[in-house]
């Protein structure tokens, strides 16, 4: 799984109509709702502001007035491809003043998203986990050293008989760290992920 790291722009021209493809990273559809505003006010003589949002939980498309499928679908598709997250994928039209048929039309926009991801630099997307620490209050700041050395993110504290650490990690560390942690603390320490 990817992110954009930057913005990513891309123009193609199709029988006199220009295609401009633009990427974007964001994270929820009201940043979408907003960029889409923008791109729109940028681009006041466009026939059609086509798009695409594949984000955690908020996916969408919109065609814009294109035939059904033709324009926002194949977009899609190039971003699944791609194996991309919290990306919007934007396709403004300019109209040349030849039809594009059907299968015309889905080509170039297609076209017009994969030609902005030439232009893009990707990130892989690290999954974390979240899991809970239960130590003594001896064993505290030894655990929150150990936490540091693997640039956990500390998300909650609680202080009772025993101090729970609710930490959120790199997916990859988790096994590190419990080891770790269970060596150090000679095994008297409670871990649940």
């Amino acid at each position: 799984m990817h992110q954009l790291a930057a913005p990513a722009f891309a123009e193609i021209d199709i029988k006199k109509s220009r295609f401009l493809g633009q990427l974007y990273p964001l994270h929820s559809r009201i940043e979408a709702r907003e960029r889409l505003s923008q791109i729109r006010a940028a681009h006041p003589h466009a026939v059609h502001v086509c798009w695409a949002l594949v984000c955690a939980g908020e996916s969408g498309l919109d065609d814009d007035g294109e035939p059904s499928g033709t324009a926002a679908k194949p977009m899609y598709n190039v971003l699944v491809h791609k194996d991309v997250i919290n990306v919007l994928a934007v396709v403004v039209r300019y109209w040349g003043g030849i039809k594009l048929g059907a299968g015309g039309l889905t080509r170039a926009y297609g076209q017009a998203i994969s030609e902005a991801f030439k232009m893009a630099e990707l990130i892989a997307v690290e999954t974390l986990a979240d899991i809970s620490i239960e130590v003594s209050f001896a064993d505290e700041s030894h655990a929150r050293r150990t936490l540091e050395k693997y640039a956990t993110h500390i998300t909650d504290v609680f202080y009772g008989e025993m101090v729970q650490i609710h930490v959120s990690i790199k997916e990859k560390n988790v096994d590190d760290v419990i080891a770790e942690l269970t060596e150090q603390l000679k095994g008297q320490v409670n871990i649940k992920k």
